[in-house]
This record gives structure tokens, C-alpha cells and sequence, in this order.
């Protein structure tokens, strides 16, 4: 136990700049900030929604033409805050995902140090063991190098593991362009994406932006393709809840009502304390 004390003083120390990237308080303030924002935009996207379905029921009382217009200028703000919201949550999970994978390299590196330290334990015999704890703490994408492969006859895996970060720069890259508003070459990226880290923990988040971009581009068909293929894939990722929403709005703007309806009420049965239930939950009672 004083080893591990000393050697947590010793590689904290001389890696200063480094745990300065994931100051635990720092990313604690950052996560409750967007949150906040988080919260606040969804409120306004719930009132605009609401405004959207009363005038919807408006319809038979004025002009058509005039009625229209003002829905389809609420279907665009409304649009822009739900992407808003999705940008905002995406960065929340990243910063907790860099605080976690913060933590278990950290612990890693401690316990790496303390098998080298043991009597009789040689270098061959302390990294199998540690990376075997170390592979029962991490995501199954996030191998850690030092993994030995097993003398099995399975076939070698050839995509880079997680844990090199090359996952995570390509899907960063996809997902900046779908940011800007670039949402063909989103598509295009994250597709690749996919092809070249199928194992990887962003797979689910890559599948649910593609749909995201198609039902930007209003190429509804091939969003709820896409967001069922996600559902199916992955059904117990946090993305198949708001994949299922995605869906509905498809749905509703192929005037597909009673689908959407229909999808809603599935997404609140199978999914009843996510979010995206929330939002289905708020959708139906602007319904009635």
C-alpha cells in the first residue's frame, strides 16, 4: 500500500501537465454548465414544439398559405435547437469519457510500476497480469496496448484498438463536419468510420449521426433506415432512445402521423427513463 502511495505521488508529480488536461473539479463544472445549457435549450425546443401543434390545429380557422409559413419557420428553429442540444450532449459524454479513460490509465501506469517492483516477478510475468485488469476496466473497444494476444486460433483483430485514439480522431473529424453543417461529407466519413472501427464504443454515436444528416438533408426514408439499423444493432446503447425519436420526427414530417404516434409510444415502453421518453412523453400531450 505505501508503494502504490509512492508511486501515485511520483507519477502525479511528473505529470502535471498531463492531469491538468482532466482536472476532475474542472470537468465537473464543465459537465454541470452544459447541463444547464442543455436543460435550457431543451425547454425551449418543448414551447416551440407546443406552438408548432397549436397552429397545426389552427389550420381550418385561417389562411392556409399564412399558417404555413409560420410552422415551417418553427420547424427550422426547432430543428437547429434539437441539433444544438444533440452538439451540446455529444461533448458532455466526451468529457466524461476523457475523465474516466484519465483515471484507468492512471491506475495502469501504478500498477504496472508495482508488479516491476515486486520480488521475483519479472517483466514477462507482470504485464500479462496487469493487463488483464486493466482489459476488466476498460470498454471492450479499449484494449490497452500491453495486452498479450491469446494463443487461440481466432483471427487477429486488424483495426486499431481504441486506446491509440485513432477512433476517436477520425470520429471527431466526421463529427465537426456535421457541425458546420457539412452533412453529405458527415455521412461520407462517419460510413467510413464505421467500415474501418465497427468494435469501436463511437460506432453507435456515428450510426445515430448519419441518421441525424439525412434527416437534415429531409432524406427522411434513408433516416429512419439508418436510425433503425442503429435500434437493431446496438439496442442497449444511450443513442437507440434518441435514434427512436429521430424516427418519429421522420415520421411527422412525412405526415406519417399515426407512425410517429406509434414509434413514440414504443420509445416510451422500451426505453421509459430515457430522455428522448421525456421528450416522446411531451410530444404526445402537445398531440392532444
Amino acid at each position: 500500500m505505501q508503494l502504490r502511495a509512492f508511486w501515485l505521488v511520483l507519477l502525479v508529480g511528473s505529470s502535471a501537465s498531463y492531469a491538468g488536461m482532466f482536472d476532475d473539479e474542472e470537468a465537473r463544472r464543465q459537465i454541470a454548465a452544459q447541463q444547464q445549457v442543455i436543460t435550457e435549450m431543451r425547454n425551449q425546443a418543448q414551447a416551440l414544439e407546443a406552438r408548432t401543434v397549436k397552429l397545426e390545429g389552427a389550420l381550418a380557422d385561417q389562411p392556409a398559405l399564412e399558417l404555413q409559413n409560420q410552422i415551417e419557420g418553427l420547424r427550422v428553429d426547432l430543428n437547429r435547437l434539437q441539433g444544438q442540444i444533440e452538439v451540446l450532449s455529444n461533448e458532455n459524454d466526451s468529457i466524461q469519457k476523457r475523465q474516466k479513460d484519465f483515471y484507468i490509465d492512471l491506475d495502469t501506469r501504478l500498477r504496472r510500476m508495482e508488479r516491476r517492483e515486486e520480488p521475483g516477478a519479472s517483466g514477462s510475468a507482470a504485464t500479462p497480469h496487469y493487463a488483464s485488469e486493466a482489459a476488466g476496466t476498460s470498454e471492450p473497444d479499449e484494449v490497452p496496448e500491453a495486452q498479450t494476444p491469446a494463443p487461440s486460433a481466432a483471427a487477429p483483430i486488424s483495426i486499431p484498438p481504441a486506446s491509440d485514439g485513432g477512433d476517436s480522431r477520425a470520429y471527431d473529424a466526421a463529427y465537426d463536419l456535421f457541425k458546420v453543417g457539412k452533412y453529405k461529407e458527415a455521412i461520407s466519413h462517419f460510413n467510413q468510420f464505421i467500415k474501418n472501427y465497427p468494435g469501436s464504443s463511437f460506432a453507435p454515436s456515428a450510426h445515430y449521426w448519419i441518421g441525424n444528416s439525412y434527416y437534415a438533408l429531409r432524406d427522411f426514408r434513408s433516416a429512419i433506415s439508418t436510425q433503425e439499423k442503429l435500434i437493431k444493432t446496438f439496442p442497449d446503447s444511450s443513442k437507440a432512445p434518441d435514434a427512436m425519436l429521430n424516427i418519429a420526427s421522420s415520421q411527422q414530417e412525412m405526415n406519417n402521423k399515426a407512425g410517429a404516434k406509434k414509434t413514440l409510444d414504443a420509445l416510451i415502453a422500451r426505453y421509459p427513463g430515457s430522455d428522448a421518453a421525456g421528450r416522446a412523453r411531451q410530444r404526445l400531450a402537445n398531440r392532444r
